[in-house]
Protein backbone atom coordinates (compact mmCIF):
# COMPACT_ATOMS: atom_id res chain seq x y z
CA UNK A 1 0.00 0.00 0.00
CA UNK A 2 1.16 3.17 -0.97
CA UNK A 3 2.57 5.56 2.10
CA UNK A 4 1.43 9.44 1.37
CA UNK A 5 3.32 12.04 2.97
CA UNK A 6 1.49 14.66 5.14
CA UNK A 7 3.76 17.37 3.73
CA UNK A 8 3.07 16.26 0.03
CA UNK A 9 -0.76 16.12 0.25
CA UNK A 10 -0.55 20.06 1.60
CA UNK A 11 1.56 20.82 -0.75
CA UNK A 12 -0.51 19.24 -3.79
CA UNK A 13 -3.69 21.10 -1.96
CA UNK A 14 -2.08 24.64 -1.92
CA UNK A 15 -2.00 24.15 -6.01
CA UNK A 16 -5.34 22.42 -6.48
CA UNK A 17 -4.68 19.11 -7.03
CA UNK A 18 -5.65 16.28 -4.25
CA UNK A 19 -5.55 12.26 -4.11
CA UNK A 20 -8.12 9.58 -5.60
CA UNK A 21 -8.05 5.66 -5.77
CA UNK A 22 -10.06 3.83 -7.97
CA UNK A 23 -11.41 2.15 -4.92
CA UNK A 24 -10.76 0.82 -1.43
CA UNK A 25 -8.29 -2.18 -1.91
CA UNK A 26 -6.66 0.17 -4.63
CA UNK A 27 -2.89 -0.44 -3.58
CA UNK A 28 -2.27 3.61 -5.06
CA UNK A 29 -3.60 6.77 -5.67
CA UNK A 30 -3.65 9.49 -8.67
CA UNK A 31 -3.64 13.46 -8.42
CA UNK A 32 -6.73 15.03 -9.75
CA UNK A 33 -6.82 18.51 -10.51
CA UNK A 34 -10.24 19.14 -12.28
CA UNK A 35 -10.86 21.32 -15.38
CA UNK A 36 -14.35 22.24 -13.56
CA UNK A 37 -13.85 22.77 -10.11
CA UNK A 38 -17.46 23.03 -7.17
CA UNK A 39 -17.22 25.64 -4.31
CA UNK A 40 -19.79 26.49 -1.83
CA UNK A 41 -19.63 29.89 -1.34
CA UNK A 42 -19.86 30.70 2.11
CA UNK A 43 -22.46 33.91 1.68
CA UNK A 44 -24.65 31.39 -0.62
CA UNK A 45 -25.21 28.36 1.70
CA UNK A 46 -28.89 27.61 0.16
CA UNK A 47 -30.88 27.27 3.72
CA UNK A 48 -34.07 25.67 2.66
CA UNK A 49 -36.95 26.25 5.24
CA UNK A 50 -36.92 22.20 6.32
CA UNK A 51 -33.61 22.34 6.85
CA UNK A 52 -33.79 25.93 8.75
CA UNK A 53 -36.52 24.08 10.81
CA UNK A 54 -34.42 20.73 11.36
CA UNK A 55 -31.25 22.65 12.46
CA UNK A 56 -33.38 25.44 14.48
CA UNK A 57 -34.75 22.27 16.61
CA UNK A 58 -31.12 20.84 17.30
CA UNK A 59 -32.99 17.63 16.12
CA UNK A 60 -28.92 16.51 15.79
CA UNK A 61 -26.08 17.28 18.39
CA UNK A 62 -23.85 18.26 16.28
CA UNK A 63 -19.73 18.77 17.33
CA UNK A 64 -16.08 19.39 15.53
CA UNK A 65 -13.78 16.61 15.65
CA UNK A 66 -14.51 14.43 18.00
CA UNK A 67 -15.23 11.59 16.37
CA UNK A 68 -12.81 12.17 13.57
CA UNK A 69 -11.44 8.86 12.52
CA UNK A 70 -14.91 7.37 12.88
CA UNK A 71 -16.34 9.83 10.06
CA UNK A 72 -13.57 9.26 8.04
CA UNK A 73 -14.64 5.50 8.10
CA UNK A 74 -17.73 6.23 7.52
CA UNK A 75 -17.22 7.95 4.53
CA UNK A 76 -14.77 5.04 3.57
CA UNK A 77 -17.77 2.53 3.46
CA UNK A 78 -19.32 0.98 0.61
CA UNK A 79 -22.84 1.72 0.79
CA UNK A 80 -25.95 0.82 -1.16
CA UNK A 81 -25.68 3.15 -4.09
CA UNK A 82 -22.20 4.03 -3.49
CA UNK A 83 -20.47 0.39 -3.77
CA UNK A 84 -17.00 1.66 -4.50
CA UNK A 85 -15.15 4.49 -2.39
CA UNK A 86 -11.95 6.60 -3.61
CA UNK A 87 -10.61 6.40 -0.04
CA UNK A 88 -8.31 3.44 0.42
CA UNK A 89 -6.14 3.01 3.30
CA UNK A 90 -3.36 5.15 2.21
CA UNK A 91 -5.76 8.30 2.34
CA UNK A 92 -7.52 7.08 5.33
CA UNK A 93 -3.81 6.96 7.41
CA UNK A 94 -2.72 10.21 5.67
CA UNK A 95 -5.69 12.24 6.86
CA UNK A 96 -5.61 10.47 10.23
CA UNK A 97 -1.95 11.85 10.37
CA UNK A 98 -3.27 15.36 8.73
CA UNK A 99 -5.79 15.56 11.87
CA UNK A 100 -3.52 14.77 14.33
CA UNK A 101 -1.24 17.92 12.96
CA UNK A 102 -4.59 19.94 13.34
CA UNK A 103 -4.67 20.37 9.78
CA UNK A 104 -7.70 17.96 9.15
CA UNK A 105 -11.01 18.50 10.70
CA UNK A 106 -14.40 17.06 10.96
CA UNK A 107 -18.07 17.70 12.04
CA UNK A 108 -20.08 15.30 13.24
CA UNK A 109 -23.97 14.84 13.71
CA UNK A 110 -25.31 12.89 16.73
CA UNK A 111 -28.78 11.26 17.28
CA UNK A 112 -28.21 10.33 21.26
CA UNK A 113 -25.22 8.52 21.52
CA UNK A 114 -24.98 7.38 18.13
CA UNK A 115 -23.14 8.94 15.58
CA UNK A 116 -25.50 9.05 12.51
CA UNK A 117 -23.62 11.43 10.07
CA UNK A 118 -20.84 14.53 9.20
CA UNK A 119 -17.99 14.97 7.52
CA UNK A 120 -14.31 16.02 7.27
CA UNK A 121 -11.54 18.05 4.72
CA UNK A 122 -8.62 20.10 5.06
CA UNK A 123 -8.17 23.47 6.54
CA UNK A 124 -5.13 25.24 4.77
CA UNK A 125 -4.93 28.96 5.13
CA UNK A 126 -8.35 30.14 5.21
CA UNK A 127 -9.08 27.38 2.92
CA UNK A 128 -11.25 24.63 3.70
CA UNK A 129 -11.11 21.18 1.07
CA UNK A 130 -14.14 19.54 1.63
CA UNK A 131 -13.19 15.55 1.09
CA UNK A 132 -16.39 13.38 1.75
CA UNK A 133 -19.85 13.67 4.18
CA UNK A 134 -21.71 10.61 4.93
CA UNK A 135 -25.59 10.27 6.39
CA UNK A 136 -26.83 7.77 8.48
CA UNK A 137 -30.41 9.88 9.54
CA UNK A 138 -32.41 12.03 7.52
CA UNK A 139 -30.69 15.69 6.70
CA UNK A 140 -27.27 14.79 9.22
CA UNK A 141 -25.12 15.35 6.27
CA UNK A 142 -26.94 18.42 5.16
CA UNK A 143 -26.99 19.63 8.54
CA UNK A 144 -22.99 19.15 9.26
CA UNK A 145 -22.32 20.79 6.24
CA UNK A 146 -24.58 24.15 7.50
CA UNK A 147 -22.50 23.62 10.99
CA UNK A 148 -20.02 24.12 8.72
CA UNK A 149 -20.41 26.75 6.39
CA UNK A 150 -21.00 29.19 10.04
CA UNK A 151 -17.69 27.56 11.60
CA UNK A 152 -15.69 28.90 8.11
CA UNK A 153 -17.28 32.32 8.28
CA UNK A 154 -16.85 33.03 11.65
CA UNK A 155 -13.04 31.61 11.49
CA UNK A 156 -12.80 34.08 8.87
CA UNK A 157 -12.14 31.34 5.82
CA UNK A 158 -12.75 32.62 2.21
CA UNK A 159 -12.80 29.79 0.58
CA UNK A 160 -15.11 25.87 0.74
CA UNK A 161 -14.09 23.49 -2.09
CA UNK A 162 -16.25 20.85 -2.89
CA UNK A 163 -13.68 19.42 -5.27
CA UNK A 164 -16.60 18.30 -7.87
CA UNK A 165 -20.19 19.23 -8.42
CA UNK A 166 -23.38 16.96 -7.44
CA UNK A 167 -26.85 17.57 -7.59
CA UNK A 168 -26.98 17.56 -3.89
CA UNK A 169 -24.31 20.13 -3.39
CA UNK A 170 -26.15 22.57 -6.12
CA UNK A 171 -29.39 22.07 -3.97
CA UNK A 172 -27.19 23.53 -1.42
CA UNK A 173 -25.70 26.29 -3.25
CA UNK A 174 -22.84 25.07 -4.42
CA UNK A 175 -21.57 26.28 -7.86
CA UNK A 176 -19.17 25.24 -10.40
CA UNK A 177 -16.58 27.60 -11.72
CA UNK A 178 -13.29 27.30 -13.98
CA UNK A 179 -9.92 26.02 -13.25
CA UNK A 180 -8.44 29.96 -13.91
CA UNK A 181 -11.51 31.49 -11.46
CA UNK A 182 -10.60 28.61 -8.66
CA UNK A 183 -6.91 29.06 -8.66
CA UNK A 184 -7.57 32.66 -8.12
CA UNK A 185 -9.95 32.24 -5.43
CA UNK A 186 -7.52 29.47 -3.50
CA UNK A 187 -4.11 32.12 -4.14
CA UNK A 188 -6.43 34.69 -1.97
CA UNK A 189 -7.30 32.30 0.81
CA UNK A 190 -3.16 31.24 0.83
CA UNK A 191 -2.02 34.60 0.52
CA UNK A 192 0.27 34.90 3.47
CA UNK A 193 0.19 38.40 5.80
CA UNK A 194 2.56 40.00 8.30
CA UNK A 195 1.23 39.08 11.91
CA UNK A 196 -1.10 36.62 11.15
CA UNK A 197 -1.47 33.54 12.85
CA UNK A 198 0.10 30.81 10.67
CA UNK A 199 -1.34 27.31 10.54
CA UNK A 200 1.38 24.29 10.29
CA UNK A 201 2.28 25.19 6.51
CA UNK A 202 3.00 28.26 7.37
CA UNK A 203 0.13 30.07 5.84
CA UNK A 204 -2.20 32.74 7.70
CA UNK A 205 -4.97 30.46 9.14
CA UNK A 206 -8.44 30.48 9.08
CA UNK A 207 -9.63 29.83 12.95
CA UNK A 208 -11.35 26.55 12.52
CA UNK A 209 -12.62 26.81 16.50
CA UNK A 210 -13.62 30.27 16.56
CA UNK A 211 -17.28 28.66 16.52
CA UNK A 212 -16.62 27.30 19.85
CA UNK A 213 -15.85 30.40 21.60
CA UNK A 214 -18.89 32.07 20.17
CA UNK A 215 -21.23 33.52 23.24
CA UNK A 216 -25.09 31.87 22.05
CA UNK A 217 -27.43 34.33 21.36
CA UNK A 218 -28.85 36.44 24.09
CA UNK A 219 -26.07 35.56 26.54
CA UNK A 220 -24.94 37.77 29.24
CA UNK A 221 -21.71 39.77 28.50
CA UNK A 222 -18.95 39.08 30.43
CA UNK A 223 -15.56 39.96 29.84
CA UNK A 224 -14.19 37.73 32.18
CA UNK A 225 -14.61 34.77 29.92
CA UNK A 226 -14.87 33.52 26.59
CA UNK A 227 -16.92 30.95 26.52
CA UNK A 228 -20.77 30.90 27.27
CA UNK A 229 -21.94 28.09 26.66
CA UNK A 230 -22.56 25.45 23.40
CA UNK A 231 -24.36 27.42 20.42
CA UNK A 232 -27.62 26.14 19.42
CA UNK A 233 -29.29 25.30 16.23
CA UNK A 234 -30.92 28.72 16.59
CA UNK A 235 -27.63 30.46 17.02
CA UNK A 236 -26.73 28.74 13.82
CA UNK A 237 -29.49 29.19 11.44
CA UNK A 238 -29.03 33.53 12.62
CA UNK A 239 -25.57 33.57 11.60
CA UNK A 240 -26.38 31.71 8.47
CA UNK A 241 -29.32 34.05 7.83
CA UNK A 242 -28.21 37.33 9.40
CA UNK A 243 -24.13 37.50 7.00
CA UNK A 244 -25.56 35.70 4.27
Amino acid sequence: METLDPQLVLGAYAVGVFPMADHRDAPSVYWVEPRRRAVLPLDGFHLSRSLRKTIASDRYRVTADQAFDRVLAMCAEAVPGRPETWINIGIERVFHDLHEMGCAHSVECWDGDELVGGLYGLALGRAFFGESMVSRATDASKVALAWLVARLKVGGFTLLDCQFQTDHLASLGAVEISRPDYVALLSGALAGADGASLDAAGLRAGDFGALDRLPPAGAAPDSSTTVSGPLSGKDVVQLLVHTS
